[in-house]
This record gives C-alpha cells, sequence and structure tokens, in this order.
C-alpha cells in the first residue's frame, strides 16, 4: 500500500510547533520574568507619568501664579520667598524639582536676584535654567552676562553676551544690544578684533536697530571703516 504523504505546509506547522516547544522548555521561565520585567516597567513608566508626573505639573503651574504676580509687581523678595500662604520661587523648585514650572522658577529667581543685587545666587539659579525657546533663553544668557559683569568677570560676561546675541538671530532689539555689550567688553580687555566682531555683526545685520544707527562710529575707532 502506497505510503500516504502529508502536506508539505502540515510538515511546516508540525515543525515550527515543536520548535516552540523546545524554545518554551529551554526557556520559558527566562522569558516570563523578562516579559514580567517589560510590564511592570511600563506599568511603572506610565503610573509615574499620570498619577505623579502631570499632577505634579498641574500643581507647580498653580502654585507659581501668585509668585509671577509678586515678580511683575517689582516685589522680588516676595516673588522669591512667597508669603504665609502662597509659595515663592524657591520653595516651588524645591518642591516641584523635575518639573516645567521648577526649571521656569529658576529663571524667574535669578532674575529676582539680579533686581536685588545678588550677582551671585542670580548666576546659580540662571546657569540652572534651560528652555527650547530660544528667545528666552537669549534672555537668560544676557542677564548671566550682566550678572558676571557686574562681578567683574568679564571673560564669562562676554561669552554670554556672545550667546545672548547670536542664539536667536531674528530678535533685532536683544540680539543687538548683546553683541554690544560683548564689543564694549572685548575693547575693554583690548581684544580689539573681537570688538570689531561684534560690531560688524551688529552693522551687517541690524543696522536699523538702535544700536545699528551709530555703530559706524564705534567702528571707526577702532579702525574699521569697512
Amino acid at each position: 500500500m502506497a505510503e500516504i504523504k502529508k502536506p508539505l505546509h502540515v510538515e511546516n506547522e508540525k515543525n515550527v510547533v515543536t520548535q516552540v516547544q523546545d524554545y518554551w522548555s529551554k526557556y520559558g521561565k527566562q522569558t516570563t520574568y523578562a516579559l514580567t520585567f517589560i510590564v511592570l516597567l511600563l506599568a511603572g513608566y506610565f503610573g509615574y507619568k499620570y498619577m505623579i508626573k502631570e499632577p505634579n505639573e498641574k500643581k507647580a503651574l498653580e502654585a507659581m501664579y501668585q509668585a509671577e504676580q509678586y515678580y511683575k509687581m517689582d516685589s522680588a523678595r516676595l516673588a522669591l520667598q512667597g508669603d504665609n500662604l502662597n509659595p515663592g520661587f524657591l520653595r516651588i523648585m524645591s518642591k516641584y524639582s523635575g518639573t516645567r514650572a521648577a526649571n521656569l522658577a529658576s529663571f524667574y529667581a535669578g532674575s529676582a536676584y539680579m533686581k536685588l543685587g545678588d550677582f551671585n545666587n542670580a548666576i546659580k539659579y540662571l546657569k540652572d535654567f534651560s528652555t527650547p525657546v530660544l528667545q528666552v533663553q537669549a534672555r537668560a544668557h544676557g542677564l548671566l552676562g550682566d550678572a558676571y559683569s557686574e562681578l567683574g568677570r568679564k571673560e564669562e560676561a562676554v561669552a554670554e553676551y556672545r550667546k545672548a546675541g547670536t542664539i536667536f538671530e531674528k530678535d533685532e532689539l536683544i540680539s543687538p544690544e548683546y553683541l554690544f555689550r560683548a564689543g564694549n567688553i572685548y575693547e575693554s580687555l583690548g581684544k580689539k578684533n573681537e570688538a570689531i566682531e561684534m560690531y560688524q555683526l551688529i552693522k551687517d545685520k541690524y543696522p536699523a536697530s538702535q544700536r545699528g544707527y551709530d555703530i559706524d562710529r564705534y567702528l571707526a575707532r577702532l579702525g574699521n571703516t569697512r
């Protein structure tokens, strides 16, 4: 009697099942552990995001409101320290560390300390701040430049002014101003070529700005009449 051959796809399926069974008998325990770990990891991530991180972000933003009002009123100390009912920027940074609000509070705190003439603390908090919003980041670099300049730390000041003047070139108000301050400090350091570079940027990029109107005078003083 002729041997009845099974269809090829049936044999292939049988081989696949056998391979799976063999794999599971050898590595089933490790695979279960790995899958359990991944599930726990995902559960932890989403639990942290939706049960801790996002509620904290909301609370931090709500806490910022009164501190921002004090800042706008030029009540720098109240903005920093808060009052009996509302936290200030310092408390917000501590309590809601890692949130976007706490990061923004660093910028406000640095700016508030600048108003109080406490330049070391201004530097401390402004250095902790970062944002992808280039116009705001430029302002932070500019304030750092001002703080370093007030402390006589000219090399650090000019580095920050250069960043402030070049990070967001579309801003025709603050960019030429910070380039001008960088040029002034380079002059005071005896770095003529670097000063000319800053002033020339103003002439080339921002001729219609307030600083651009009389920048030729500063270039001529340095012997550059291009």
